[in-house]
């Protein structure tokens, strides 16, 4: 089974690469932006079937996978920073507290039959202070990232602990891919040799 990757996300596309799942990849292009009232899990998975259902209308025939992920802190959605100054606020807001992560997945098997899923992780940041938080920002790293840190790079010295599966932290959550492969009838298989 070859997947369609409906994300540009390089980490989502590692992930698959280490669960040698064959993709091929191709982004989705949807306003992210929040409706008026949207809880944040239903946000993000709405715009994972969204982004989905979208990909899969260019490739009818296609199993294709498409996941979002925000940052919750306060019920409010953080999502990739504007700008470096925003950058930095983010992480000093965030520095010294637990904030959420939310990730969904979808994705839609051929025939169009989409199913999805949400998984949320604490993670707890230590304190810093503004000196830190710019010199991360300085890397450029943050600027792309929800929340706008990265845990699987420079930003995991911010981190002091996670509650959950550091996988949807990245930004594809194992655990939910798999149970929705097996729910589609194409239940995960390691690739031996």
């Amino acid at each position: 089974m070859t997947l369609v990757l409906a994300s540009a996300s390089p980490r989502r596309s590692e992930i698959l690469d280490v669960l040698d799942l064959d993709h091929e990849v191709h982004p989705a292009a949807v306003d992210e932006s929040a409706w008026p009232g949207e809880k944040p899990g239903e946000h993000v998975e709405r715009l994972a079937r969204a982004k989905a259902a979208g990909v899969a209308a260019l490739r009818p025939g296609s199993w294709v996978l498409a996941g979002d992920t925000v940052v919750i802190l306060d019920d409010r959605l953080l999502g990739k920073p504007r700008d470096p100054a925003d950058a930095v606020a983010m992480l000093l807001q965030l520095q010294g507290r637990t904030h959420q992560v939310a990730s969904a997945l979808a994705l839609v098997r051929p025939g169009g039959t989409i199913a999805s899923g949400v998984e949320v992780t604490e993670v707890r940041f230590r304190p810093f202070g503004r000196e830190l938080a710019e010199a991360y920002v300085d890397t450029g790293e943050p600027l792309d990232k929800a929340g706008a840190y990265g845990i699987q790079g420079k930003g995991s010295v911010l981190v002091e602990g996670i509650r959950g599966d550091y996988s949807g932290v990245v930004g594809l959550p194992v655990p939910l891919l798999v149970r929705l492969l097996e729910e589609a009838g194409r239940p995960y298989r390691f690739r031996q040799g």
